[in-house]
């Protein structure tokens, strides 16, 4: 524990602090405490803020024990524990406890050292030299060497595998051990944000040789008990875990409940301590109880109305654009978001990207332009099916916006809610018209290789440009800040003008715990400290 800090008198010494931290752990009342240290010399106002400090102090120092019970926001039978197929945040947070990248992001959305020890590179950003760390042992008690590295990375290149990571993992032309515990990866271009790329979910590492994913066996936190797809996850302890002193709880509980007021329910009863995906209508809720805390994200995290670009109506321009113009992004940031949210420009670049382009205007809610283009696409009286599901977060109440203000314009929306169970898996990408939720990615290019490039996986609107692919391929060779920004501006103008997805705001990730659970920080990467709280929270006793 860190020394005790007292306003108005300093640190307490060694002797002070054990004997403050002994009172306290004795468990008397406050006011035996007080009179305790006044009888032993300090005045009674340095007494006061001694007690408060050492009770601070005690408050934020880690406990070890307890299980802890998690309510992710999805479920799914197609859930999976091979992080190569990760498709959304119950995987995520499920990989986070059972495995370890070679890298991983912390709160400044920077690449710290974890599987790997350290890394260099070659001058040019093309060859890297990755150090595995030693002493690392599996689940099943083998130790970590190179071979597993290699073997987790190359397995993306297979295209058997299925990989949701592809369009990175095309950057390796080579991956190769040059030792028992050194890997050398050469990329087929110039890619300073590697160690950033390489901290993705679906890159975490597994056993050389593993195909059966059905009992996770990697060097995470917590050894998995039960994985059963669309139930739970159960994780205990990895007593041989290789970050001393971690993880804090003895176990891990995590399952999902898609609909957001039955997981509120559930941290409020008491049933769960951590939950996610919190409605801003449900804020009041919250503050007004004395053991459940509010946990606020600020991210790039957004959800966007997709318009698929291979089928009508949105193989039309104009049909996008039209749309685009009849969001109401203040209103939705208002009134759905509660201001937990900055405005969205239809690119996916949120304003405290580096890289952000605030040059582009901000487009406005404009009912005439709308009008102008959807009757131009020639869809105005005619119903256009919409899909919305409650996982898709705010969908309900955009398409329902839309809806209404679409018919002042002569613009029939079909809303169709359909069941958040296997929304995934079943309608995301697959429908015409609808709606996706994308995480905040630490770096500009993450995200645009992974839902605008041609080739992307989930390249959600199908919009392909040639043009953008150039220059997104060129801006992760270029050196020089000024013209990498200018790059990405240029493709951040190209999504804008042309692409299939409306983003109008980008909001905070909100989740809710009891008040029992420390330890939280967050990251912008996702909810739930960027899905990975496993290892690094405890249960006050």
């Amino acid at each position: 524990m860190s020394r005790i800090f007292v306003p108005n008198f300093g640190f307490l010494s060694t002797s002070q602090e054990k004997d403050v931290l002994r009172r306290l752990s004795e468990g008397p009342s406050r006011r035996a405490v007080l009179k305790g240290l006044v009888a032993a010399g300090l005045a009674s106002g340095v007494a006061g803020n001694v007690l408060l400090a050492a009770t601070n102090a005690r408050a934020n120092t880690p406990v070890r024990g307890g299980t802890l019970r998690v309510a992710g926001a999805m479920s799914s039978t197609a859930d999976t524990a091979d992080p190569a197929l990760f498709g959304n945040s119950t995987d995520y947070s499920r990989g986070f406890m059972f495995y370890n990248g070679l890298t991983v992001i912390d709160p400044e959305m920077k690449a710290q050292p974890q599987l790997a020890s350290s890394w260099d590179q070659d001058g040019t950003n093309t060859v890297w030299t990755f150090k595995i760390r030693e002493g690392v042992t599996f689940h099943d008690g083998s130790a970590l060497t190179s071979a597993d590295v290699v073997y987790s990375l190359n397995r993306h290149l297979d295209p058997a595998t299925g990989t949701k990571a592809m369009t990175i993992a095309s950057q390796f032309k080579e991956v190769a051990a040059t030792g028992s515990h050194e890997v050398r990866i050469t990329l087929v271009g110039p890619n300073g944000d590697l160690p950033i790329l390489l901290s993705t979910p679906h890159f975490m590492i597994v056993k050389d040789g593993t195909t059966d994913f059905s009992k996770p066996n990697g060097t995470g936190p917590f050894v998995a008990e039960e994985f059963t797809p669309g139930v739970r996850s159960l994780g205990v302890r990895n007593e041989n875990y290789w970050k001393e002193g971690l993880p804090y709880l003895d176990a891990v509980e995590f399952f999902g409940i898609p609909e957001e007021n039955a997981r509120l329910n559930a941290l409020i009863s008491g049933d769960v301590q951590l939950t996610t995906t919190i409605n801003p209508r449900a804020i009041s809720q919250i503050e007004a109880n004395p053991n459940v805390v509010l946990f606020e994200t600020k991210s790039g995290t957004y959800s966007n109305l997709i318009m698929r670009q291979d089928a009508a109506p949105g193989n039309n321009p104009d049909f996008a654009l039209g749309m685009k113009y009849l969001m109401n992004r203040a209103m939705i940031r208002n009134a759905v978001f509660r201001d937990f949210a900055v405005l969205g420009n239809d690119h996916p670049i949120d304003p405290s990207n580096p890289f952000f382009n605030a040059d582009i205007p901000q487009r406005e809610f404009d009912p005439e332009k709308a009008k102008f283009h959807l009757e131009k696409a020639g869809v105005l009286n005619t119903p256009i099916p919409m899909v919305v599901a409650e996982t898709a977060r705010a969908s309900i109440e955009m398409g329902s916006m839309l809806m209404e203000d679409g018919r002042d314009i002569g613009l029939q929306i079909d809303l169709q809610r359909v069941p958040s169970d296997g929304y995934w898996s079943n309608y995301w990408m697959k429908v015409p018209v609808g709606f996706g939720t994308v995480s905040h990615r630490p770096t500009a290019d993450l995200v645009l290789s992974l839902f605008y490039k041609s080739d992307a996986p989930w390249n959600e609107a199908g919009w392909k440009s040639e043009q953008f692919d150039q220059l997104l391929i060129a801006a992760r060779a270029e050196p020089d800040f000024d013209r990498r920004k200018q790059m990405y501006g240029d493709m951040q103008v190209m999504i804008h003008e042309s692409g299939g997805t409306g983003i109008p705001v980008f909001f905070s990730n909100l989740d809710a715990h009891s008040a029992k659970l420390k330890g939280m920080v967050p990251i912008a990467t996702g909810n739930m400290m960027g899905f990975n709280f496993a290892e690094s929270v405890w249960l006050e006793a």
